[in-house]
């Protein structure tokens, strides 16, 4: 029996499937006890901002790697939600009400952008998609009596979902786990959905998808609504997280970093992104602080992983290890045969 067929048994996919799910319960209860294992609040907070601009990457790896657009406007969606919460919020509206409007506002913005943009793909899409984001920026920038300028908008609270305070880092930080594995789940069941596949067949086939009777604009238009849900979902987060928001957030800088994270993980993969999000921000905020020039270390590693892991580091890593699984099934078995004594 070959190596390939002794994988492809119900016991070894019983036994895959195992290993997969003890997996994923070991990191959930990693998830769940950072608080307790991490050794301050500061790095509870930095799991926290690695938790949001991970929901941030999942919602434009749904461009980037379902649809295949690659945005560099999604900073405009994140920042309206940023900036829409916090407005409501310094002129006393209730936070429930703010983040409501706020990620209304971002679907409603998104489809807009959807509409400007998918007239084209390749360079004009992300030309387009840059574009609209730096007008955001602009007007967030030179609307001083809204936005406040480059003072931004700062605001003393955080909500109180069902009656619990979100001020320390431990609350705030289980509240934003919490959105990130709906956020997540979400993404499992739009990626296996009938939509998700025929999304990927736009990406792939989009003159055979017409040919087959699909609605190509269609199905991108609301690809595009979907990412713009999930990237407010994330600067509502965000906006919390800081409790202050400036024109940075609209920033081109915003939309190159959070796209360095779902390419440097992986594109069209769910933990590709969390992975990218992970790498900028401990780079950013751990490993600098031993680190004066970290950002050449990041662009180092950015570098490796084009030139050996193009298809970023969680297919990369998922590769080599079927590789050296192949490499060792594959070898020679060492058969002894006894040896009859001469008489």
């Amino acid at each position: 029996m070959s190596l390939r067929h002794a994988l492809s048994t119900p016991d070894a996919e019983k036994a895959s499937l195992s290993t997969r799910l003890l997996a994923l319960g070991i990191v959930l209860a990693l998830l769940v006890t950072v608080p307790i294992w991490v050794p301050n609040s500061y790095y509870v907070n930095i799991c926290s901002q690695i938790l949001i601009w991970a929901v941030f990457a999942l919602g434009l790896n749904i461009l980037v790697g379902y649809a295949g657009l690659v945005s560099l406007g999604q900073s405009g969606l994140f920042g309206i939600a940023c900036y829409t919460a916090a407005y409501l919020v310094s002129i006393g509206t209730p936070h429930f009400e703010a983040g409501l409007a706020a990620i209304g506002l971002a679907i409603v913005t998104s489809a807009v952008f959807a509409v400007l943009s998918l007239r084209t793909t390749g360079i004009s899409f992300l030309m387009i998609t840059l574009a609209l984001g730096e007008i955001l920026w602009g007007i967030a920038y030179r609307w001083v009596s809204v936005t406040g300028g480059d003072n931004g908008i700062s605001v003393n609270t955080r909500p109180t979902p069902f009656g619990i305070s979100l001020a320390s880092p431990s609350a705030f930080y289980y509240s934003t786990l919490i959105i990130f594995l709906v956020v997540v789940a979400a993404m499992y069941v739009f990626v296996e959905s009938p939509f998700g596949i025929s999304l990927r067949g736009t990406r792939d086939q989009a003159r055979r998808m017409t040919t087959l009777g699909y609605n190509v604009w269609l199905i991108r238009f609301l690809a595009f609504m979907f990412s713009g849900l999930i990237a407010g979902v994330a600067g509502l987060q965000f906006f919390y997280y800081e409790k202050f928001v400036s024109p940075y957030v609209l920033s081109l800088s915003t939309s190159a970093t959070v796209l360095l994270m779902v390419i440097s993980g992986g594109v069209a993969t769910l933990l590709g992104p969390i992975v990218g999000a992970a790498l900028v921000i401990v780079m950013q905020y751990v490993v600098s602080a031993y680190i004066q020039q970290w950002n050449l270390v990041l662009g180092a590693i950015f570098v490796a992983i084009i030139l050996f892991m193009p298809e970023g580091l969680v297919p990369g890593s998922l590769r080599l290890w079927r590789a050296l699984r192949r490499r060792r099934g594959s070898a020679p078995a060492v058969v002894t045969v006894p040896v009859e004594p001469e008489s």
